[in-house]
């Protein structure tokens, strides 16, 4: 390990929690796009 990379902070939590907050809305939007489009096009 060099002095460096005792410098830098481990951000590998903040990283997971920052793509859930914007992965898990996208997510649930194109679920909802998919089955709204799904409806609007069957009937």
């Amino acid at each position: 390990m060099t002095s460096r990379d005792s410098s830098t902070p481990d951000r590998t939590a903040l990283t997971l929690f920052a793509w859930l907050w914007v992965g898990l809305p996208l997510a649930y939007g194109l679920y909802e796009l998919i089955r709204k489009a799904a409806q609007l096009f069957s009937g």
